[in-house]
């Protein structure tokens, strides 16, 4: 399937809508999407009516695959320096996927796994805070942060596995059977 086709029907768009929206014929449409590749202005308004980058017309699906993982692979670790920023560590990869136009289901997955972290480790907080009697090891809110430790280690775990796993298979080892976004 050529990448206009792709991105044509990622939109919902049909070759006689997309013809009125970008002011190209049908028929150049269908010789694009039977394999030629789009050249100068053609190109240009293509792209401006789907609104992508020119690259993803005529680069090869194997190319624009491994893109879209590379930036997968960006928006997984780019929670990475913010876990010990509650909130951040969502936001950054958020932020990315809506910028990369990257609203495929890894993506959100991974941004659903770091929202999901993110709640549980303020859940173990704040049960730590309240529940945990200052006995044995002294203030309760030192005791909550070093409770903190064990989580935060455990989602740079998380991250780092799943990049490996989407640089070896293109798909995340630890994910969820929903999606929070």
């Amino acid at each position: 399937m050529s990448n206009l086709k792709i991105n044509r029907e990622k939109l919902n768009l049909t070759q006689e809508e997309l013809s009125d929206k970008s002011g190209i014929s049908v028929r150049t449409i269908q010789r694009i999407e039977s394999g030629n590749k789009p050249k100068g202005h053609t190109l240009k308004a293509l792209a401006k009516a789907l609104d992508i980058d020119e690259n993803e017309l005529i680069e090869s699906r194997d190319t624009a695959l491994e893109l879209k993982y590379s930036l997968v692979k960006m928006i997984n670790l780019s929670s990475l320096p913010f876990v010990l920023i509650p909130l951040a560590n969502i936001a950054i990869p958020l932020i990315i996927m809506f910028a990369k136009k990257q609203f495929n289901p890894i993506a959100k997955q991974i941004i659903s796994i770091q929202i999901l972290w993110t709640i549980f480790s303020l859940v173990v907080f704040f049960l730590v805070a309240i529940f945990v009697d200052d006995l044995f090891l002294g203030n309760k809110l030192d005791l909550a942060l070093v409770s903190l430790f064990p989580t935060i280690l455990i989602n740079i775990f998380i991250i780092l596995r799943n990049a490996a796993e989407i640089d070896k298979t293109q798909k995340l080892h630890y994910k969820l059977n929903f999606s929070l976004i």
